[in-house]
């Protein structure tokens, strides 16, 4: 039910690597922003397919404190849904994708060329949830952003010469329930009521 009910998701691409240098690279759509600083929060459940043990990306991170979260495009993402297999441990899925790895400039995991928008981040907090028979389920992933990039294709200007990214131009991907994803085509504006509506 829950994947289903909380929807659109995004998706944030994780790049990993271990501490004797594999590469991992894998989808999380249990994943959202904060600010002050400007922090990602993924949930990075436990794999089923080994015994409830630890996924390589959350294993990478306990090791490392680093990662990068690459905005998922629709350009991209047939090729970004092959790293989300259950792979061996130590399997390169940017390899294996066909996906290209760009060097980051503050961490070491490397980002993905193909999209858009990626975020160095390093690990600021951490917190394990444990499942109704007392063992742990998943962690919940706080990490900070200490470099930005976007791509001159994406970025826009507001008026007093801010950057925003464009929606159009980012093509995001979002997670749906089951094997479903959408696409953020169609929206619209809603200004907030001012503060004399509470007055009427």
């Amino acid at each position: 039910l829950i994947i289903s009910a909380v929807v659109p998701r995004p998706v944030a691409f994780v790049s990993t690597v271990s501490k004797t240098g594999e590469q991992n690279l894998a989808p999380f759509s249990y994943f959202t922003a904060m600010h002050d600083p400007p922090c990602v929060v993924l949930c990075i459940c436990r794999a089923g397919h080994r015994s409830g043990g630890k996924k390589d990306t959350m294993q990478n991170i306990d090791d490392t404190k680093e990662f990068t979260v690459n905005v998922l495009s629709e350009w991209f993402l047939e090729q970004a849904n092959h790293t989300c297999g259950n792979y061996d441990a130590g399997v390169d899925e940017m390899a294996l994708s066909g996906l290209t790895p760009l060097p980051s400039t503050k961490v070491t995991p490397p980002r993905v060329k193909e999209s858009a928008v990626h975020m160095e981040c390093v690990l600021k907090h951490k917190y394990e949830t444990k499942g109704y028979n007392g063992e742990d389920t998943a962690t919940i992933v706080v990490g900070e952003i200490v470099m930005f990039h976007v791509n001159e294709h994406v970025a826009k200007k507001t008026p007093s010469g801010s950057t925003y990214v464009g929606l159009d131009e980012l093509q995001p991907i979002s997670r749906l329930g089951g094997n479903t994803y959408g696409r953020s085509r169609e929206c619209f504006d809603m200004p907030r009521p001012d503060r004399d509506w509470q007055n009427r």
